[in-house]
């Protein structure tokens, strides 16, 4: 795999002084880079030493090993947990401090807020002693401000950084094990929800570090303000506090609701995109068989399942929101009302410090502590979803023998070897087999289709476990699979696959796998960068790449899965004689073949029949016994049938490869004259697209597009009507109480304390009381209708865009799936769409929350002080000016963030599929390696995400700080003007205005950023497409009746700017003629093929029973034909959904089918027979038996036209024969 490259960039922040770290000012020059250009990735800073991977992955590795072992020892089930708090207990609990100083702050802030009004309430010019003292009072304010600035900042950069370190750990870990997975537990996960742990599970640390710490914060600051508030307002604050003490209990209800909804979501998540990847690898079966739809009615059924979960969980977030925003208020109504009605009279100083201190305790108790239980509680499932994972089984090695020095000494010996795949089967999968192979000795492995041939190489190489005999293996092992395994990366570094290139012995490789001339017409040559899943490669090129990897290794055994049937017969020879007969010749080779042309050269042969040996001796010794081996050789000289061109795919994927898309003859040597008539074909792409990342701000269209899919304008206009009605009840409702107090202050002037008047104020009471329950009614009702309408029409708008996107996917031509790799389109369908559907909603929700909250209390202060507009203006040009500055970088970095996650996916799901030969050439290590760099990427965007966004918050409550000062030394100034009702609303609306208005700008930022996912998915919405499914021109039922074909002057090409790979074309193919086609290695076999399904679309005619394919929809063409492709596609799910996927056809009809194929006995010896679910692309199955399956599939489609591409390349002679008689039958 290619290494991580970027220029190195020593991280600042090591050699940062103090203040420069208390201020972040250290990243002062990134933002200047970010101003005036975009960034690229060789601007990010390099990862500090104590954030690698490695070192966090291992670290937290060897305690999670402790813990294993301390549950073995206690005969107990372990916990990762326990490991993680092991692990991280130190560090994490010093943050606690942080916390414990700011939530002090937070609570002694009001005291002096409190003091300053008294001042007011109690005015008096001729006092400079009161005077001085509430100068000291306004200062003690400012600084409690100034600090908490600081202090909060500090603590959420050093908890979201805990975040970081714990959720790259993890993956590490998550790696790390996936390559040990043994093949049981291969088959109780799948690669879809391996990147969905890698991709959603772990980013819940990231949210639950930050507030984990309000768990014991909370209720202590609770204490804290209900003694203070005694001491006030007396026993009234009880009735406040019960409130809270409600909410708690209702909060954590909600919780609790919200994780099992959570838990049931992920399922349908997991689901979805395990799909998503299967219709994504097997696109090009499906736009074949045309089964697009019934693709899309899948995806959809399980998508509203999703959807209808998210929706019942946003509802209750949408309440919490709506609870929240409106708790306030009803305490504080609680509390008044109870003060009231006891008799008590209302006082400013009482009521604004009551509402402070109201409002601190508020955000924690209702915002923080919820958030903790309810991020913990995701966090906990996500652990146990984690440690599932990480305690599946693992594969147990053979002990294999250090290299010897002396050749002699290697050695492979099979001694009375039985082996299951699947326990629960009665018949092994192999069988009392033994062989001894020595240096210089060719073991061939022969027999039909799922006769446990490639299975013996699995018991060799460790991978199937071994039930009873043994296997002693020494020396080190190259093994060559039977679906070459190509990853993303060039031609040399697949070859090299991590040895140092020297390059005479590289030619040698190169010349022994006859892929000289191959690569002097690769356009970069050997530098040409491959696709993921090697898209740029033909099949046969892939499989010598493949054969190449392992003969650069210079092992000391070779175990060849069947490697010469993905070429064609000339390059098979060359393969044959040229590398495995010359320059493997000393070493131990066991190859699996159907080619029976080349058993005499071999030393000894094993027949394999239901994995069990028939037959084993050498060539002469087998001729005169006499076995079934005959008929299996009388094929040999007369009909040569195993001539294939083209490999399967990749082990474990679902991919179908693009077959002929770059291919060239191949370099054969034994040519006699040399001269070849070369067929250029498309060398398309050198080197892949990079994912487009979009530059500048999210565009109007974007927002406009993304509200318009969710609802139509009439509800977005009473949404915002909604919001805004919520927001003037709010802030009426504390301008009631400022009236109200001021009021009271002039009746208690007025009468001076006489008891009549007291009369009179208390029948005042039922109108105050009145109008504040119905102004704290109005808040809570119009705050709950706003928040679920929000989340209606946002998720609405994510299930809408989703359907568009995958709408659009499905009707994109197939060079979209060869251009970008599996990991990119996925990306879009699960961290994107995830994005919309939870994310997204929540935050915007949020930011209209606080932007509105903002703007009241900005008009409030306004009202009060009309004065604060000069330094408010000011404030804001700074605001305005910090938020472009901080955006046009924050935007480059998210969008980074976006790009360097994807190549980890990709990553990872390429070594999966690559699994076994990683293994067999122990390339873990390297492997392991690379994914840590790819992750050391992604951190270091991550750290630089988490670290601009606290510099810009930092100074944004700086700003706020400095405007809290301003309100606080001029309501003092202006004394003798001002009331205390006034002064008391004005500074605690200021006072909130702290956190609120930076988190407020934070939001709308992050909804910038959020909408960057809508933005990808819309992208996605507009992809090129494919012709019409359905046209207005349909043909007749019967059609084709004949099935008559004529290519006139045809010509095809992949993509407009590609060369073409079909040079007017003519030819006739007449009714239930069988036309086999030939030609080399690349000549365009398989594009003819893409030019009669219209996969690209071809020029010049071609005629089906007189009707022009061109006028035709895409569907109704594509029905009428049936492809058994070069790599069988098969889907997870039973047997059954595989051969018909819409039950069309009877129970008799599928084992009709199966017999045809010659699987009816297989099938019906499975306990489950039809039923029997198929493991992730059916690696539970031979390639041959899916071959054999795909074969079924299109005899079941009775179709007129059948063609068979290259399907029995992977199949027995025997089978091939009785299979050639197929298409003979009335299909």
């Amino acid at each position: 795999m290619e290494p991580v490259r970027k220029k190195e960039k020593p991280n600042p922040m090591q050699t940062a002084n103090f203040c420069s770290k208390l201020f972040f000012c250290w990243l002062n020059s990134l933002f200047l880079i970010g101003y005036k250009r975009k960034l690229e990735e060789d601007d990010m800073y390099n990862v500090l030493p104590e954030h690698t991977s490695e070192r966090l992955g291992e670290e937290l590795q060897w305690y999670w090993d402790k813990e294993i072992q301390r549950a073995q020892k206690e005969a107990r089930k372990p916990h990762l947990s326990k490991a993680i708090i092991y692990c991280y207990w130190k560090f994490y609990s010093v943050l606690g401090l942080f916390t414990f100083i700011e939530e002090t702050l937070k609570v002694v802030q009001p005291i002096f807020l409190g003091k300053i009004i008294n001042y007011f309430e109690a005015y008096d010019p001729s006092n400079s002693v009161a005077m001085t003292y509430a100068y000291i009072n306004a200062t003690a304010l400012s600084l409690c401000t100034l600090a908490l600035a600081i202090v909060h900042h500090l603590y959420f950069y050093h908890v979201t950084l805990a975040g970081m370190k714990l959720r790259v750990a993890i993956c590490h870990m998550i790696y790390k094990k996936a390559l040990r997975l043994s093949n049981a537990a291969m088959g109780q996960t799948t690669i879809g929800q391996i990147v969905n742990l890698l991709s959603n599970d772990v980013n819940k640390f990231d949210q639950a570090t930050v507030f984990l710490h309000f768990v014991w914060a909370g209720p202590l600051q609770a204490i804290a303000v209900t003694v203070l508030l005694w001491i006030e307002i007396g026993p009234s604050c009880l009735a406040g506090m019960a409130v809270l003490v409600v909410l708690i209990p209702l909060q954590t209800c909600f919780g609790r609701l919200f994780t099992s909804l959570r838990s049931k979501t992920a399922a349908f998540t997991d689901s979805r995109i395990r799909i998503m990847n299967e219709v994504i690898s097997g696109m090009r079966i499906i736009k074949m068989y045309a089964w697009e739809e019934s693709f899309a009615d899948l995806v959809s059924s399980i998508r509203r399942q999703e959807i209808a979960m998210i929706l019942r969980s946003s509802y209750l977030r949408g309440m919490n929101l709506a609870s929240f925003f409106a708790a306030g208020k009803i305490i504080v109504f609680v509390t008044f009302t109870t003060y009231v009605l006891l008799g008590n009279v209302i006082t400013a100083s009482r009521v604004f410090v009551a509402v402070s201190l109201y409002g601190a305790v508020r955000i924690t108790v209702t915002l923080f502590f919820p958030s903790a239980i309810e991020t913990v509680s995701e966090a906990i499932i996500s652990i146990q979803r984690i440690k599932n994972f990480l305690m599946l089984d693992e594969i147990s090695k053979p002990s294999l023998h250090p290299k010897n020095k002396k050749d002699k000494d290697h050695l492979v010996h099979v001694q009375d070897l039985t082996c299951y795949w699947n326990k629960t089967l009665e018949t092994p999968t192999v069988q009392n087999i033994s062989c001894i192979v020595r240096p210089g000795e060719l073991l061939a492995v022969i027999g039909p289709v799922g006769a446990g041939k490639s299975s013996l190489l699995s018991a060799i190489l460790g991978e199937l476990p071994k039930v009873s005999g043994f296997v002693d293996i020494r020396g080190r092992i190259g093994y060559v699979s039977q679906q070459p395994w190509v990853f993303s990366g060039t031609v040399r570094s697949n070859i090299l696959f991590g040895k140092e290139y020297v390059r005479e012995r590289y030619e040698k490789v190169l010349r022994a796998c006859a892929l000289k001339k191959d690569i002097q017409r690769l356009e970069d040559g050997d530098l040409t960068m491959i696709g993921d899943r090697g898209v740029t490669l033909s099949g046969g090129q892939r499989a010598r790449v493949n054969l190449a990897r392992a003969v650069y290794q210079d092992a000391d055994i070779y175990l060849l899965d069947d490697p010469l049937s993905a070429v064609d017969a000339e390059v098979g020879r060359h393969l044959f004689e040229k590398c495995i007969s010359q320059v493997l010749h000393k070493k131990i080779c066991i190859l699996v073949t159907h080619q029976l042309q080349y058993l005499g050269v071999a030393k000894q042969i094993l027949i394999l029949k239901e994995g069990q040996v028939i037959g084993k001796g050498t060539y002469s010794e087998l001729l005169q016994s006499g076995v079934d081996f005959a008929s299996l050789l009388k094929q040999n000289g007369e009909d040569q049938l195993s001539v294939p061109d083209t490999p399967l795919g990749k082990p474990r994927s679902r991919t179908f490869s693009q077959s002929s898309l770059w291919s060239m003859d191949s370099s054969v040597h034994s040519q006699a004259d040399g001269v070849v008539d070369h067929v250029l074909t498309e060398p398309i792409l050198t080197a892949l697209p990079e994912e487009s990342r979009a530059k500048g701000t999210i565009g109007f269209k974007v927002y406009k597009k993304y509200f318009s899919a969710g609802a139509n304008y009439i509800v977005i206009v009473i949404f915002l009507l909604l919001g805004v009605l919520a927001q003037v009840s709010y802030v009426l409702q504390d301008w009631w109480l400022s009236y109200w107090a001021n009021e009271q202050e002039k009746l208690n002037i007025t009468t001076n304390g006489n008891g009549t008047d007291m009369e009179v104020q208390s029948l005042d009471l039922n109108l105050y009381l009145g109008v504040y329950a119905g102004l704290t009614l109005a808040t809570f009702v119009f705050g709950v209708i706003r928040s679920i309408l929000a989340f209606q029409m946002l998720i609405g708008a994510a299930q809408s865009l989703h359907n568009q996107m995958f709408q659009a996917l499905l009707k994109a031509p197939v060079l979209f799936f060869d251009r970008n790799p599996i990991g990119r389109i996925l990306n879009r369908f699960s961290k994107d769409i995830g994005q919309l559907d939870t994310l997204l909603p929540f935050t915007f929700l949020d930011f209209m929350q606080i932007l509105l909250q903002i703007f009241g209390v900005v008009s409030v202060a306004i009202a009060v002080i009309p004065w604060i507009l000069i330094p408010l203006t000011l404030l804001a040009i700074a605001f305005i000016f910090l938020r472009q500055f901080f955006l046009e970088t924050s935007r480059d970095i998210k969008r980074l963030e976006s790009t360097t996650r994807s190549p980890v996916f990709s990553h990872l799901s390429s070594s999966l599929q690559g699994l076994w030969t990683v293994r067999a050439f122990k390339a873990e290590k390297r492997f392991q390696d690379l994914f840590d760099a790819h992750q050391d990427l992604h951190s270091e965007s991550w750290f630089l995400f988490l670290t601009t966004s606290r510099w810009f918050a930092v100074r944004l409550d700086a700003i706020c700080a400095i405007f809290v000062v301003v309100v606080a030394f001029g309501a003092v100034l202006l004394a003798n003007r001002l009331d205390a009702g006034q002064v008391g609303l004005a500074l605690s609306y200021a006072i909130t205005l702290m956190g609120t208005f930076q988190w407020g700008v934070r939001q709308s930022a992050e909804v910038e950023n959020l909408m960057i996912s809508a933005e990808r998915v819309l992208e996605y919405t507009q992809l090129e497409k494919e012709a019409r499914w359905v046209s207005q021109k349909r043909p007749p039922v019967d059609w084709p009746s004949q099935g008559v074909i004529v290519f006139e002057n045809v010509s095809f090409t992949y993509s407009l700017d590609g060369p073409l790979v079909l040079k007017h074309l003519t030819t006739l193919i007449r009714s239930k003629e069988k036309v086999g086609i030939v030609g080399r290695t690349g000549a365009g076999k398989s594009s003819l093929i893409s030019a009669l399904f219209r996969l690209a679309e071809p020029k010049g005619r071609i005629w089906i029973d007189n009707i022009l394919t061109s006028e035709l929809g895409l569907h109704d063409l594509r029905k009428k034909m049936s492809i058994i492709p070069q790599e069988p596609v098969l889907f997870t799910g039973t047997m059954r959904k595989n051969l018909d996927p819409f039950s069309e056809h009877t129970d008799e009809e599928l084992w009709n089918a199966l017999e045809e194929v010659q699987l009816k006995e297989t099938i019906r010896d499975l306990p489950d027979k039809m039923e029997t679910q198929l493991a992730e692309s059916g690696s539970n199955f031979s390639v041959g038996q899916r071959q054999l399956v795909c074969l079924a599939r299109a005899i079941l489609r009775k179709t007129r036209i059948l063609i068979i591409d290259e399907a029995t390349a992977n199949v027995d002679p025997r089978t091939v024969l009785r299979l050639g008689m197929l298409p003979s039958r009335p299909l």
